[in-house]
């Protein structure tokens, strides 16, 4: 059994069933999905997508962003994007996804400039990337550690350290190296997005985020549409949609309760923007997503959203 072969079985016995699995890793989440997903907004956290069988497809920037059992995606940046799937019940959709650890990152990065490591290039919010065989066998030994637990316990960080190296010494590392270096006015916009991020239902104003970022709001407005492809104000609210459609689909909230949590004060203006944004009614979206995942209310299923 080759490399690939050996690491779909593996993820198949650690993905019974559909849906986001949680690992011994707090940071590692397996997605087993038997349905294609057509083309809807999603939002990833920085990380790594690793799709061991089937195929993903986003779409940001006027770019498309290949991931399947050839190519891996890295996110550096938290932004809003579209994104379909092929699979079905006789080859599901089998990926890992890894939150970034900016602690290990940054160790990496550290030790990667002492050796010389790959070229400096312009930073990006993301990019997918050709799997090689280091890579390729990087994953395996990591999901064979997965099934495992005293394995993965003992190993469990030493393997993921070993998959961040492939990506930061890979074929476009010099790229992420650069993002998460936050330096320069990438780095001043990716702290505005964790602003936004931490404080998403307050009142944020263009004006008090880009004196933050120390830029006039012209030069905030181009740096950020730069990084994210999208104005503040509509990442501002590309972010509370999301929150509350997690609101919806994982804790069962009405659509009202769901506004207010996230910032909203007119449940109708909620409304229409939420079916502006993914296209359905709050109530159409939460039943949508719960039968292209198998998800019940209050599952204990983790989506790659933002946080």
């Amino acid at each position: 059994m080759n490399v690939r072969d050996q690491t779909i079985a593996l993820m198949r016995s650690l993905c019974p069933l559909e849906g986001y699995n949680l690992t011994a890793l707090p940071d590692v989440r397996l997605l087993r999905s038997d349905r294609s997903l057509e083309r809807t907004p999603v939002l990833y956290s920085p990380g790594i997508v690793i799709v061991c069988q089937g195929r993903k497809q986003g779409y940001f920037g006027g770019e498309i962003y290949r991931y399947d059992a050839q190519h891996y995606l890295a996110v550096a940046a938290p932004v809003p994007f579209t994104m379909e799937t092929e699979a079905s019940a006789d080859e599901p959709l089998l990926a890992i996804y890894m939150q970034l650890d900016f602690r290990l990152a940054a160790e990496l990065l550290a030790r990667l400039e002492e050796t010389g490591g790959p070229t400096s290039a312009p930073a990006r919010s993301m990019f997918s990337t050709p799997i090689d065989e280091a890579f390729g066998m990087s994953v395996l030994r990591f999901v064979q550690a997965l099934a495992d637990p005293p394995q993965i316990a003992i190993l469990g960080e030493g393997l993921l350290r070993e998959i961040y190296y492939r990506v930061l010494s890979g074929a476009q590392g010099g790229a992420l190296r650069a993002a998460l270096a936050q330096e320069g006015r990438f780095g001043r916009i990716f702290k505005t997005l964790r602003r936004i991020h931490a404080a998403y239902a307050e009142a944020l104003t263009v004006e008090e985020l880009a004196a933050q970022a120390n830029m006039s709001v012209p030069t905030f407005h181009h740096h950020f549409r730069k990084v994210t492809d999208t104005t503040p104000i509509q990442y501002i609210k590309s972010i509370r949609l999301h929150q509350a459609r997690m609101l919806m689909l994982r804790h069962d909230r009405t659509a009202a309760a769901a506004a207010a949590e996230v910032g909203y004060e007119s449940a109708s203006q909620f409304g229409r923007e939420f079916k502006r944004l993914f296209g359905l009614s709050p109530a159409q979206e939460v039943r949508r997503m719960r039968a292209s995942f198998a998800i019940p209310p209050q599952s204990n299923t983790v989506f790659v959203s933002s946080r």
